[in-house]
């Protein structure tokens, strides 16, 4: 039987950036934008807090953008400084590329195993590895996590041919997959 597991965020990632006041490498997004209109022309920025003085940073969204180029919906969720367009935007990799910025996922995600870990008379566990969102983490991790096993158990489980997937385990994975575990 197929079981799904979903990992999802809690909140919005540390941005990595150095601060120019300070030199702390982690600043805090909350969501709020900052949109400057200058005659047709949109200027939209996400605003980001240092972790360690709180100075601000602007990270660019939009850069000189046509107003009509920009859909009323989207300009409306900017005034409103929605949360989820907040972190859609900080997934798009064109604006963290723009920006030079990278994001720290760090207990800003839980996984979702719908009815707690794997039960342990279960002989084979066939599961499916959805991500609510690009979220960087180790798949040994998330078995580690799901199945109530440390990560040196679950490394040695792989060695003995006894955790199957089509990705590669080691490393970080952002994208759906699906493993099988053997007891």
């Amino acid at each position: 039987m197929l079981t799904t597991w979903v990992v999802a965020p809690t909140c919005l990632p540390l941005v990595v950036r150095r601060c120019h006041a300070c030199s702390s490498e982690r600043f805090r997004a909350d969501g709020r934008f900052r949109v400057n209109a200058n005659h047709k022309l949109l200027d939209v920025w996400l605003l980001a807090l240092c972790a360690a003085c709180g100075e601000t940073t602007k990270l660019t969204v939009l850069e000189r953008a046509h107003v009509r180029s920009v859909r009323p919906e989207v300009l409306d969720l900017f005034h409103h400084n929605d949360p989820g367009l907040a972190a859609e935007v900080l997934q798009d990799p064109v604006v963290r590329r723009r920006n030079r910025i990278a994001l720290d996922w760090n207990n800003a995600w839980r996984l979702d195993t719908s009815g707690g870990p794997a039960r342990p008379e279960q002989e084979v566990l066939d599961v499916s590895v959805r991500f609510a969102a690009r979220i960087p983490v180790r798949p040994v991790r998330l078995i580690a996590e799901g199945c109530g096993l440390s990560r040196g158990e679950v490394e040695r489980l792989d060695a003995a041919g006894k955790l199957v997937s089509t990705v590669r385990l080691s490393g970080r994975l952002s994208g759906d997959f699906t493993f099988l575990l053997k007891r």
